[in-house]
């Protein structure tokens, strides 16, 4: 039975979402599988943006090494994945989906990897296997789609989230449809310019505690996600509200499963719409589109099986709706932290590693509370798994 693991560390170096402690939170990890756990070391794979030498967490690069983790497998294995970085949650494109966004792990790329990729690589886990995903990043609650909620609040806010949000749904649809008729060059005029709800996020900020600990918290709101992604790819026309079909657009069939089915149904469609065209879009093609594709996601969902993989296990470090901590202790980038990272090396300490994932993260959610943060973490599993050893 072998012991696996992928371990991803973006800092963001020179970048305005630059963080200090992701790197050192994977190298103490990659240090605790080995000496604690008893992974080999060349079935550990590194991700780190610090060190040239390392291979580089960019979306492609970390769907290579999760899909090898996954694809290398059988049964009795143990595989893991610890993840530190920033984190974004996009409108969810889903009326039904358990959270009402989409979260996303953000690649030092931007080529961001959502909750239903990552649903989609715990479904390839062999039978007998288990893959257990934690993820030190803003919003990460429900970061595997449809998993079950044991410990946290996300997916138990779904039904006041669409009660109250069925038309940003469809508004952020909408937009998302526009750019991608524009990005195959027809441009589309609007009556109405507004930032719309989700972009009104407040920026990543800095703190002090009484210590003297900086505080920076892993979110990455989406004018500064955008400003980042003009910076790596030299476009200026990048803009939040349409940023799936800008992430195809740069990264085409590198870019996320979940994105590329987007703009493949929404090219498919846009063809039975062309006799339509003449310049730009009449009135009423782009809505039609929009809703069309809501409704497909709300009869897929309708029509699927409700029985999921059973063999992931997620870890978050904050609630979708919460911030995860980054903290720099008196300044000192080569002591700085993830604040979930911190509290699960603390409780492995503690324990000798033998917790479970649910001690783990009532443990972790303690600790935090009395450290003075304001970030729950989550476990999203089946019941089986509950009380599984963390780890292996």
């Amino acid at each position: 039975m072998a012991k696996k693991a992928v371990l991803i560390g973006c800092n963001y170096p020179g970048t305005q979402g630059e963080l200090r402690g992701c790197v050192n939170d994977v190298l103490r990890m990659y240090v605790c599988l080995v000496e604690r756990y008893g992974f080999a070391e060349q079935d550990i794979a590194v991700l780190i943006d610090t060190d040239a030498s390392y291979t580089q967490p960019t979306g492609r690069n970390i769907r290579a090494a999760l899909v090898d983790l996954v694809c290398s497998a059988a049964p009795g294995d143990s595989l893991f994945v610890h993840y530190s970085g920033h984190g974004v949650r996009l409108p969810s494109d889903n009326p039904d989906d358990e959270t009402g966004y989409d979260e996303c792990i953000v690649p030092t790329d931007i080529n961001l990897i959502t909750d239903d990729d990552f649903r989609a690589l715990v479904d390839q886990v062999p039978k007998g296997c288990r893959i257990t995903i934690v993820s030190d990043s803003c919003h990460s609650g429900g970061l595997i789609s449809a998993a079950k909620e044991q410990i946290g609040e996300s997916t138990k806010k779904q039904k006041s989230f669409n009660n109250e949000s069925v038309s940003g749904v469809r508004n952020f649809v909408r937009k998302s449809v526009e750019g991608a008729i524009e990005s195959r060059g027809i441009h589309i005029s609007s009556k109405h310019h507004h930032t719309p709800q989700h972009q009104k996020q407040q920026q990543p900020h800095h703190q002090q505690t009484k210590d003297g600990h900086h505080i920076k918290n892993k979110s990455l709101p989406l004018h500064i996600l955008t400003e980042i992604l003009q910076q790596k790819t030299g476009k200026n026309d990048i803009t939040a509200d349409k940023l799936r079909p800008t992430l195809f657009s740069i990264f085409g069939e590198d870019s996320s499963p979940k994105i590329k089915s987007f703009m493949k149904k929404i090219f498919s469609k846009l063809q039975e719409h062309e006799n339509l065209v003449v310049g730009g879009v009449v009135l009423g093609v782009v809505g039609g589109l929009a809703l069309h594709y809501i409704d497909h996601k709300h009869k897929k969902k309708h029509n699927s099986a409700s029985v999921l993989s059973d063999n992931g296990i997620l870890i978050s470090g904050c609630q979708t709706d919460e911030t995860s901590a980054d903290v720099t202790p008196s300044g000192d980038a080569g002591l700085a932290y993830g604040a979930l990272s911190d509290a699960v090396q603390r409780i492995i300490e503690e324990t000798d590693g033998k917790v479970s994932n649910q001690k783990l993260v009532i443990k972790a959610r303690e600790l935090l509370t009395k450290q003075g943060f304001s970030q729950h973490p989550g476990l999203y599993c089946s019941d089986d798994h509950v009380d599984d050893p963390f780890v292996c």
